[in-house]
C-alpha cells in the first residue's frame, strides 16, 4: 500500500468515512469543502452538484454512502452567490442551448432563495426512503464574502 493509502488507514481499504458524514455540496470552485468543515482526507464522502441540491443522483450517491459504506450523518452546504441562485431556469437552458448548438429541457433545481433551498433539500433528503439514516440532516449556509458558515433550521 502506498504512502498516502497507509496514512488513512483503514478508511482508505474500506472507502468509509472515519467521520461517518456525507457531505452535499455545490461543484463551485471557489467552495472547498475540506477548508471550510475541517475535514482530512478520510473522514467524509463529498458529494457535488451544480447547487448542491438534493437530486435524484445525489439522494442515490448518498443511499450508497449509508447502505454500502457506513455513513450515518448528511451535512447539506449550499453557499452564497451561487449560479443556481443567480440565474433562472430558461438563462441556463440559453446558455447551454447556445454552447452545444443543441435543445436543453432538463430540470436544473435553480432557487431564489438560499435558505429556502437548504431547507428544501435537507427535507428531501429526510423523506428519502432508500436513506437508512434520516435524524441526523443538517443544513448549512457558506458566506463567501465573510468565510462564515451558518446552520439554517426548519422555520
Amino acid at each position: 500500500m502506498n504512502a498516502r493509502l497507509n496514512h488513512l488507514g483503514m478508511a482508505a481499504r474500506n472507502g468509509q468515512p472515519s467521520l461517518k458524514l456525507a457531505v452535499l455540496t455545490c461543484m463551485d470552485a471557489r467552495v472547498d469543502p475540506a477548508a471550510v468543515l475541517g475535514l482530512r482526507p478520510g473522514d467524509a464522502h463529498v458529494i457535488r452538484n451544480a447547487g448542491g441540491r438534493a437530486t435524484a443522483e445525489a439522494l442515490h450517491a448518498l443511499a450508497i454512502s449509508q447502505a454500502v459504506l457506513g455513513t450515518r450523518e448528511v451535512l447539506v452546504m449550499h453557499h452564497t452567490d451561487c449560479a443556481m441562485g443567480r440565474f433562472s431556469q430558461s438563462d441556463l437552458a440559453q446558455r447551454i442551448m447556445a454552447a452545444t448548438n443543441r435543445p436543453f429541457h432538463d430540470e436544473l433545481e435553480v432557487f431564489t432563495d438560499d435558505e429556502a433551498a437548504i431547507v428544501e433539500d435537507v427535507g428531501r433528503i429526510r423523506v428519502y426512503a432508500s436513506l437508512a439514516h434520516h435524524d441526523h440532516v443538517r443544513g448549512f449556509l457558506y458566506e463567501l464574502a465573510t468565510d462564515v458558515l451558518k446552520e439554517v433550521t426548519h422555520p
